[in-house]
């Protein structure tokens, strides 16, 4: 099983900037990817930025050029730059390590608002 540890959110004014970062702990060794989630009130959940080990980037269409998805694999944490933030990012993000399951951070609000 693995842990995962999240910090970074906020409130922050559109058109300003936050890091997300989460660190994981435990079961880490066959970690093949890591990420971040959101969703946002009254919406499904979405997949914003994942990178795998071999350090392979996806992003969702809304972030792309705005967010940046970074890790450390001897620490085992992965970031989220997240610049150029809107109103629309809005929500829970919540951190997630695919090993042989998911495991799932217990989530960081951001809210971009002025």
């Amino acid at each position: 099983q693995v842990q995962l540890v999240e910090s970074g959110g906020g409130l922050v004014q559109p058109g300003g900037s936050l890091r997300l970062s989460c660190a994981a702990s435990g079961s880490t060794l066959s970690t093949n990817a890591m990420g971040w989630y959101r969703r946002a009130p009254g919406k499904q959940r979405e997949l914003v930025a994942g990178i795998t080990s071999g350090g392979r980037k996806e992003y969702t269409d809304a972030v792309k050029g705005r967010f940046t998805i970074s890790r450390t694999n001897a620490k085992n944490t992965v970031y989220l730059q997240m610049n150029s933030l809107k109103p629309e990012d809005t929500a829970v993000y919540y951190c997630y390590v695919l090993t042989y399951r998911y495991d799932w951070g217990q989530g960081t609000q951001v809210t971009v608002s002025s």
